[in-house]
């Protein structure tokens, strides 16, 4: 099947086999609970798996753990386990997707990835070398998070719909911070942001 853009170019069929059996997955479990707005399998494949795959080659080469905030149904954080191989951590306060997301990294075999029940604020992390989040908070609120969290040199991965230039200018009163943004190759109006060097401008002072 075509993907837009070629986001699984280079990506093994037998990846791509385990991700489709993800889905599947999902779209089991989402009779029962709410993971994600119902749609037809198609349309899920290109908003959530593909959407989160295009992450993957903005991943910086440097090992290091990945942590995914509000994980919800594994988006980004379980398709970059899975296309990334590093060790990854899902912050999801919901213990019901905690279940689902359990399920979801033993069916794709993934020993790397641990599971917090927890609130963001309450989770015990590891510093990491990426914090992802998709549709989770505004960017003032995720720069909080990720300056927290990351290791020295470390990036956050961000994507954004329409609102990411105004988010950008509302956090830039808190925070400095480099910016690189990227087109999606899944929605033309949403954008990536990848962050480093994320400070609080107060620090500057």
């Amino acid at each position: 099947m075509k993907q837009p853009d070629g986001v699984l170019a280079g990506v093994s069929r037998e990846t791509e086999a385990r991700l489709r059996d993800y889905l599947s997955l999902l779209l089991r479990w989402n009779t029962r609970i709410n993971l994600i707005a119902r749609a037809e399998a198609e349309v899920a494949w290109a908003r959530h798996i593909l959407d989160s795959a295009q992450l993957a080659p903005l991943l910086p080469a440097e090992p290091g753990p990945l942590v995914d905030l509000g994980s919800g149904a594994g988006f980004p954080g379980l398709v970059l386990a899975l296309l990334s191989g590093r060790d990854t951590h899902l912050v999801e306060s919901d213990r019901r997707k905690c279940a689902f997301l359990q399920e979801a990294a033993r069916l794709l075999g993934l020993t790397g990835v641990t599971i917090h029940p927890s609130r963001i604020e309450a989770a015990r992390l590891p510093l990491a070398a990426i914090v992802s989040a998709r549709a989770l908070a505004p960017l003032p609120t995720l720069l909080g998070h990720a300056h927290r969290i990351l290791s020295p040199g470390g990036i956050a991965l961000f994507p954004k719909g329409r609102t990411a230039t105004e988010e950008l200018t509302a956090a830039a009163a808190d925070w400095t911070m480099r910016i690189e943004r990227f087109p999606s190759r899944t929605d033309p109006d949403s954008t990536i942001l990848r962050l480093s060097e994320i400070r609080p401008v107060s620090a500057q002072a």
